[in-house]
């Protein structure tokens, strides 16, 4: 689709009100937006450094252009020197980092000093690795400067990017070691003897982005965590936890949780900040139609890269971030199309960045972007964390991230050296997008959201056990530390052969290394291999539960600019064999989903309704794909796939109706299959708002006779082996987020309904049956039973 009006180069950064204003000046630009935030600047607030920080700590804070620091910096540094876990959540660019280093570079000086040994040591976790390597960088400038001076704090990376030929140097003399969760997991605390004289005298592990784990992940990062707690207690040290996270609610209570020690918080943010102007924005209607005959709006993905464009041609260096690695590929690819119109020079001052890159590629782009070299960059959540991006003048938010958490650590990413900042979110053809837009109150006058973790799922706690037996033997008094889940597990592990008693504890049995029984970012199992299958040449990695959706027979993948097919699936070696093309279509997986209540653990009468949570089994079968046009997102065609059925046992909460009731509502037997289906759509768009969850996240079920309850049933579950407590947070906050489902179907303007607010872009059934208007009478049914 062509620009609205043809850019013309602006030189010079505008400020965001007016790169705003030329962003709208184009034909139906205006209409575009419909609201606009603006957030006025604020001052800070100074205070003094406690007195114990070393003066080279502070000289060397001083040569790095900060005087003194702010009131929360200075409080965060008292409460570790201390001894006193804590976690600062405050705005993006508040100076968190400042506020954890400044004590542990002060304590590990300290420890440079003693007459024998290493001398004090730290560990600092990010959730990615280029968050890692920024921090390091960080640190080795401020220890490298003349304050300090010479090898008395030696920072060092150990991730699975380090030389082999580094890491024996790191485990004996780096005092500042820079990592991930995986690579605690996998590769520190299983070695845990090589890592002793480390380990002995760790003071301080700096858990950075702690907002991040979420879900299933921050639960297994809990487990991770503990292990760390038990094998460092193993050598006699017992580290504080430094915590750094975005803006969110019970930040505090959210940590302990993670950590499993108490953690103090502070909220109060004493920073500046510039102006922010911050605009919703909503895709025009085409004169296309979808399916069921429903209106379709231009998709995000192409506005935003039509914006990109608008914004580098500008010279307002921007980030565009996405939810997924293809769309990061497409935006980067169509800006750069739309560019070389304007500017020859341009296109190659955009680019992509996404996880499944190789290392070098990944560094690269980091080094271009804090260069300047790099205008423009379209991104997955990869660069959503703290790396340091500053000198960007607008960020574009493709869909709504999922928390309000994320969307302010997007928007938060620009104006980072305090100057004013334009942020734009770009709405999808979503319910819950469609509702934020139309609802600014909803974004701008509500807290952010919960941290949602469960660190007692079985699932997840079951193979920490193992690994940590593995680590050091398992003791009855170690299981309080890992939850009261723990001594119920025992025995199971026993029965299968996994864990064996004898004196000195439970011992793992078997022959492969317990931590890999488990991935925590995902399923487990190996990822899937992007190879060539011209060349041999390894494109990247796909995780091996998303395989059967993303790289099946037939997928379209986007790889650095370049479009893949995919010719076949291995599933039994991970290995999808990819040749370039140039289709003019994307391709979108469909899939069948079964569901078996096992257990149910709790249920809230609503009238005769009922709701409930408790335990479940969801099987899924990737049965097709749909192609769909790149620009419109019109359905070219469907194409059948013989793929194996997926088995997962997890959480959810669900809801029935009597036939009584229905009865009552007039609410035909003909109108309830679609009425319930377009009701669960909505719901599992809408359920991000009330917990720390994307749609992608979760799933759900709607059956007008369900074997298990003998009713009409409408199933919400985690999407995630043993849950991951968005379920459960459902079944908390039911009446509100159910009240929010009947709005946002009864507010939008299409009259039998549409991807803004019943029909789903992950579903099996083709969004067939769907009745828009029985929905909105079913939940008016169930909210007044509730009364």
């Amino acid at each position: 689709m062509a620009h609205d009006q043809p850019p013309q180069s602006v030189p010079g950064r505008p400020d965001p009100a007016t790169a705003l204003d030329r962003l709208v000046s184009g034909a139906g630009r205006a209409a575009r937006i419909t609201h606009t935030e603006h957030l006025p600047p604020r001052t800070g607030r100074h205070a003094d450094w406690p007195d114990r920080i070393r003066p080279e700590v502070i000289e060397a804070i001083r040569d790095a252009g900060i005087e003194r620091p702010w009131e929360h910096q200075v409080r965060a540094a008292e409460h570790a020197l201390h001894g006193e876990s804590v976690v600062v959540a405050t705005g993006t660019a508040s100076g968190k980092s400042l506020a954890y280093l400044t004590p542990v570079l002060s304590t590990l000086l300290d420890g440079s000093e003693a007459a024998n040994g290493r001398g004090a040591t730290a560990l600092y976790l990010a959730p990615t690795k280029a968050l890692a390597a920024d921090q390091c960088r960080t640190v080795a400038e401020l220890a490298g400067g003349p304050a300090i001076g010479g090898s008395r704090i030696r920072p060092a990376v150990y991730d699975g990017d380090t030389p082999f030929e580094e890491r024996e140097w790191v485990r004996q003399y780096a005092t500042y070691v820079l990592t991930n969760p995986d690579m605690l997991h996998r590769g520190i605390l299983p070695a845990h003897p090589r890592w002793s004289s480390f380990l002995r005298r760790l003071r301080y592990v700096v858990v950075d982005e702690c907002h991040t784990y979420r879900g299933v992940f921050g639960s297994h990062v809990a487990q991770v965590l503990r292990r760390l707690r038990r094998v460092c207690a193993r050598y006699g040290a017992q580290p504080v936890f430094l915590l750094a996270s975005a803006t969110a609610a019970d930040p505090g209570e959210a940590a302990t949780r993670l950590t499993g020690v108490p953690v103090a918080e502070i909220t109060e943010d004493a920073s500046p900040r510039g102006e922010l102007v911050f605009a919703l924005w909503e895709p025009p209607l085409t004169e296309l139609s979808g399916e069921r005959g429903a209106p379709v709006r231009r998709t995000a993905t192409a506005e935003a890269a039509d914006l990109l464009t608008d914004l580098v041609v500008q010279g307002t260096r921007t980030v565009a971030f996405v939810r997924s690695r293809r769309a990061a590929e497409l935006i980067a690819l169509l800006a750069q199309d739309r560019l070389a119109a304007v500017d020859r020079s341009l296109p190659g001052r955009v680019a992509a960045y996404r996880g499944g890159y190789l290392p070098e590629e990944r560094r690269a782009l980091e080094r271009d972007l804090h260069s300047g070299r790099l205008l423009g960059l379209a991104s997955t959540t990869a660069l959503e964390l703290g790396v340091d991006v500053s000198g960007l003048d607008a960020v574009l938010i493709t869909g709504y991230p999922g928390t309000r958490a994320s969307l302010w650590q997007q928007a938060g990413r620009a104006g980072r050296a305090g100057q004013g900042a334009l942020a734009v979110l770009v709405a999808r053809d979503d319910p819950l997008d469609t509702y934020l837009v139309h609802h600014p109150e909803a974004l701008f006058d509500r807290p952010v959201e919960s941290t949602v973790l469960d660190p007692d799922n079985p699932y997840v706690l079951a193979p920490h056990l193992c690994a940590a037996a593995a680590e050091l033997p398992l003791t009855e008094a170690d299981l309080a530390l890992f939850g009261p889940e723990a001594p119920g597990l025992i025995p199971q592990l026993e029965m299968r052969g996994m864990l064996r008693k004898r004196k000195g504890g439970w011992f793992w049995t078997r022959r492969e290394r317990a931590a890999d029984l488990t991935d925590i970012r995902g399923e487990g199992g190996r990822p899937v291999q992007v190879v060539e299958a011209a060349t041999g040449r390894l494109l990247g990695t796909v995780d091996v539960s998303s395989a059967h959706a993303t790289v099946h027979d037939g997928a379209v993948h986007l790889h650095q600019g370049r479009t893949y097919v995919v010719k076949q699936l291995d599933l039994e070696d991970c290995v999808a064999l990819v040749e370039e093309d140039d289709p003019p279509y994307s391709t979108m997986a469909r899939e069948t989903t079964a569901i078996s209540i096992l257990d149910t653990e709790t249920e809230q009468p609503w009238g005769e309704a009922r709701l409930c949570f408790g335990s479940v089994e969801v099987t899924h079968q990737v049965v097709s794909f749909l192609r769909r046009r790149l620009i419109t997102g019109e359905v070219l065609g469907e194409t059948k796939l013989d793929l194996p059925p997926r088995t997962l046992r997890t959480r959810a909460v669900w809801w029935t109706l009597t036939d009584a009731q229905l009865e009552h509502a007039r609410i035909h037997p003909e109108e309830l299959p679609g009425a319930l289906h377009a009701a669960e759509h909505a719901s599992i768009g809408m359920l991000p708002l009330f917990a720390t969850c994307d749609r992608w996240d979760i799933g759900g079920v709607s059956i007008p006779l369900h074997t298990d309850t003998g009713l009409p049933t409408v199933f919400v579950y985690d999407g995630h082996p043993g849950g991951a407590g968005f379920a459960e947070r459902a079944f908390r906050t039911a009446r509100s987020w159910l009240t929010a489902t009947r709005e946002a179907i009864a507010a939008c303007e299409c009259e039998f309904g549409c991807p803004s607010c019943i029909q789903s872009p992950k579903c099996g059934n083709g969004n067939d049956p769907l009745d828009k208007l029985a929905a909105i009478r079913v939940l008016d049914l169930l909210l007044a039973a509730r009364q």
